[in-house]
């Protein structure tokens, strides 16, 4: 490409009409209720319940994609075993994967994704189990510009966007990453700002917030550095094997709200 692409791995609070929600209830068969508002809080705030079993010990990842836009398993995989290093599930993390026809946008906005999780979105917590919810859409952001896009969105405490067609259209050719890599690097950097990261529900045990780049690491090396957020960030992806992983503070950070 002869221009630079700057990759944004965006994080925001949908909070409108949050406590408007409808709360329905729902057998789990575990005499357990599907509250949908517990779902749609400020990302981040759900980071202890995420990473600890002190009120859930299980986990769901609902998975649904637009056909023809299924990421790979590799990258599933890579995020599973991610949340097993970092959280306390004794009772499991499950994957569940679903397609659903296209809704037929080329750019979406966030609340348009948000839309349609309340549509499509069939699970919620319960009393022992978190659920998440992870979509792969088939268009670009509607926040994308020039010289930016946007590769994912965490915008709610367990909901996160991944723009499949994008990531495509960013690897697997020439100088360009393996589309297994990108697509895990942008997924756990996303799931990572989910468990608070950096500073964003996880609370800091030392200073290493980024204050030129809110709600991300300032170590180079680190999954939450602001740097995997460009495209010389990118680039960098092309000689690596495996996705960058969290720092040693990051860690530290949650550690302290629950994790491992």
């Amino acid at each position: 490409m002869n221009k630079k692409i700057f990759i944004t791995l965006m994080f925001l609070s949908i909070i409108l009409g949050c406590a408007r929600e409808e709360i329905v209830a729902g057998d789990d068969n575990q005499n357990g209720a599907l509250v949908k508002t517990f779902n749609r809080q400020t990302t981040g705030s759900s980071a202890n319940d995420l990473l600890s079993a002190n009120t859930f010990n299980s986990m769901i990842i609902e998975l649904v994609y637009v056909e023809g836009f299924e990421p790979t398993q590799t990258a599933v995989d890579n995020l599973i075993s991610f949340l097993n290093d970092r959280t306390f599930k004794p009772n499991g993390i499950t994957v569940e994967k679903r397609e659903i026809p296209s809704p037929g946008n080329e750019t979406y906005t966030i609340e348009e994704i948000a839309d349609i999780e309340r549509a499509e979105r069939k699970n919620y917590n319960t009393s022992n189990r978190i659920a998440v919810w992870a979509f792969f859409v088939d268009g670009k952001s509607a926040s994308d510009t020039n010289n930016s896009v946007v590769l994912g969105t965490a915008y709610w405490n367990t909901s996160f966007v991944i723009y499949e067609n994008t990531i495509k259209n960013l690897s697997n050719s020439t100088f360009e990453p393996r589309r297994d890599l990108l697509e895990t690097t942008v997924i756990t950097h996303e799931f990572g700002h989910l468990l608070g990261l950096t500073n964003l529900g996880s609370p800091l045990q030392s200073e290493h917030e980024d204050s030129e780049h809110p709600k991300h690491c300032d170590v180079d090396t680190c999954l939450m550095y602001w740097s995997s957020e460009t495209g010389d960030g990118v680039s960098n992806l092309i000689s690596m094997e495996s996705a960058p992983e969290l720092d040693a503070q990051c860690i530290a950070d949650l550690q302290a709200n629950g994790g491992k």
